[in-house]
């Protein structure tokens, strides 16, 4: 599909936090006091995703209280279906998922195209219970199914060539209606350090509470990046390039000096227009400390080994 040279959004279009939270999505993210989401009126309620049988318990999952699959799937970001948080759960219903396939190549051996329903069945198919913060200073705990995703580039057989993963979405306007809007150039992509890729955290997500993964959460197939922000969990994913140059990226193409590459979560680093300091986990009202890589530094801190994370944000 054919990339879009539209003129990048400036900065001062893209939402700040003081808009983004207006009082609907700000009664949604503190709905503790009616024990979970105050889900907005007139939310469309999508037919059950089906169920994907038996799971493995994954040692990767973190202890915290999930979030429940009502908040998870009511309270998104998916601007292919618009920008408020409720578009996606209202507008998804017209992604068509089947049939699904994801092409793999670039700088690798073997080339593939897989389909959906051999990558259902490539690997044992595991529960990880991960953190998720998103840079606008909310986070949920998500309950993902999949696998890590070097399970599948192992098997394309990358070559010495390969620095970076590119991540291509599906822009299909018909389909997705904010891909018709000037928001972002379309297609979304997204972008890893082949080390990051290959991490055993970097999950390639097909399902949440055991069953296929809901449209508006980015079926079929996404990322789960769980240390990072998370717009560097695609959605929808459609192509997988290996590279040898860093890759642009979506956020970073829109507002460089917000949006840097790596985007982890780091506190110590404020977002131009808000502090990253503290975040508010969806259902709870009060705000919480907002933890180096989201929690993750024991597993993936050495990635970082000698960078300085102010500069490369």
């Amino acid at each position: 599909m054919p990339r879009l040279h539209l003129p990048p959004i400036p900065a001062s279009d893209i939402t700040p936090e003081s808009l983004y939270l207006t009082r609907r999505q700000w009664m949604a993210a503190a709905g503790a006091a009616a024990g979970g989401l105050l889900l907005p009126a007139g939310t469309a309620t999508a037919a059950e995703p089906a169920s994907l049988g038996k799971l493995i318990s994954s040692p990767f999952s973190v202890g915290d209280s999930r979030n429940s699959y009502d908040q998870i799937t009511q309270y998104n970001n998916f601007y292919e279906f618009g920008t408020d948080k409720s578009d996606p759960a209202e507008n998804a219903h017209t992604l068509k998922t089947r049939p699904w396939t994801v092409e793999i190549g670039g700088e690798v051996q073997k080339p593939r195209r897989f389909d959906l329903d051999e990558l259902l069945k490539l690997a044992p198919l595991e529960e990880r219970v991960y953190r998720l913060r998103c840079v606008e200073g909310w986070s949920m705990v998500i309950p993902w199914v999949g696998y890590s995703l070097a399970e599948v580039l192992k098997r394309v057989e990358p070559t010495s060539r390969a620095k970076f993963v590119e991540f291509t979405s599906l822009a299909a306007a018909d389909q997705m209606p904010g891909v018709r809007s000037r928001v972002l150039a379309w297609p979304y992509t997204e972008g890893l350090r082949i080390d990051e890729a290959m991490h055993p955290l970097t999950m390639l997500v097909m399902g949440l509470y055991g069953k296929l993964l809901p449209n508006q959460n980015g079926a079929p197939i996404r990322l789960a990046v769980p240390w990072k922000y998370g717009f560097k969990s695609a959605k929808s994913l459609v192509r997988i390039r290996l590279v040898e140059q860093m890759p642009q990226t979506s956020w970073n193409r829109a507002a460089p000096s917000e949006y840097g590459f790596f985007s982890n979560v780091n506190p110590e680093v404020d977002h131009p227009r808000w502090s990253q300091a503290s975040e508010r986990r969806i259902g709870e009202f009060l705000k919480r400390k907002t933890l180096m890589f989201n929690g993750y530094v024991n597993d993936v801190g050495k990635l970082y080994s000698g960078m300085d994370l102010r500069r490369n944000f």
